[in-house]
């Protein structure tokens, strides 16, 4: 096996280089300008130079609001660039994943017995921005050319490199104290775990759609709440409305992920996100 990663200095792509090391699997790592997703003959060259087995998708464009008013550069990388990627690996007979994100549903959530239920993989996805758009347009691609894929649906991911928790950390640095949204709902999701299940995953030939996100749920509030307590950092907290804060992209209110399929093949070895917040916040103490 040769693994070639794409995205590789992005926090999925640090911890993927991270623990292919470890594991001592071959891979090369690309990152752009040299990897430019949206060059298909470009990307070609550099694939008939490494000879991957596997090629690993973490290159995207993550930035929502940014994606939202560069509607073109969004669908070039999130869509046409995974496309490119599978036609690619369907002429060399290459195994390609593709991380994807909670973004492609509604985040209404689905009411089931009066109670809102995480997505599982099987239910219709229904973006409501041009990221969510992008990356459905990017697992449809994918999914419909490649014979053998992996696409991976994550969600509230941190790790090394810009995030949530550091915000966080950052910002009751310097405020005494601070706002959070307390109305929408997800998995915080370290990259630690959701690396190690995409390499479980590659050793394998149970090919398809995934979700791959941290066990149980909390608010962006309750995320924050849990940073602090575990950080011994004292500072007020209030909880607010994503009305009052303004964007110019709707977030999901529900974001919760079943890893269900996973669970299915016994391979669901994400952790509680309380404890892969532990972990963490220890290395980032370190």
């Amino acid at each position: 096996m040769k693994v070639l990663l794409t995205g590789s200095n992005g926090q999925l792509g640090r911890e993927l280089t991270q623990q292919l090391k470890e594991k001592e699997i071959a891979f090369v790592g690309y990152d752009i300008p040299e990897f430019d997703i949206t060059d298909k003959e470009k990307i070609a060259d550099i694939i008939d130079k490494e000879q991957p087995t596997v090629i690993i998708n973490c290159g995207a464009m993550t930035n929502v609001d940014g994606c939202e008013t560069q509607k073109e550069m969004a669908m070039a990388i999130n869509a046409m660039g995974p496309k490119y990627l599978a036609e690619i690996a369907r002429a060399k007979d290459i195994v390609l994943v593709q991380v994807s994100t909670d973004y492609v549903f509604d985040g209404a959530g689905i009411l089931e017995n009066g109670s809102l239920r995480p997505y599982v993989e099987t239910d219709a996805i229904d973006p409501l921005t041009v990221y969510g758009e992008s990356k459905a347009a990017g697992e449809k691609a994918v999914a419909e050319i490649a014979p053998k894929y992996f696409i991976i649906r994550t969600a509230w991911l941190y790790g090394d490199g810009k995030n949530f928790v550091k915000t966080m950390l950052d910002l009751a640095s310097k405020h005494p104290k601070l706002t959070v949204v307390n109305d929408q709902v997800g998995s915080p999701t370290s990259t630690v775990d959701l690396a190690a299940a995409i390499i479980d995953l590659i050793q394998t030939d149970h090919y398809g759609l995934y979700h791959g996100t941290c066990e149980g749920q909390c608010s962006w509030y309750d995320f924050a709440l849990e940073i602090f307590r575990l950080s011994g950092i004292d500072i007020p907290v209030e909880p607010v409305t994503s009305e009052q804060f303004i964007s110019p992209t709707p977030r999901p209110k529900y974001s919760v992920l079943d890893n269900k399929k996973l669970k299915d093949l016994k391979m669901n070895h994400f952790r509680p996100w309380q404890e892969s917040l532990v972990e963490y916040l220890k290395k980032l103490n370190a």
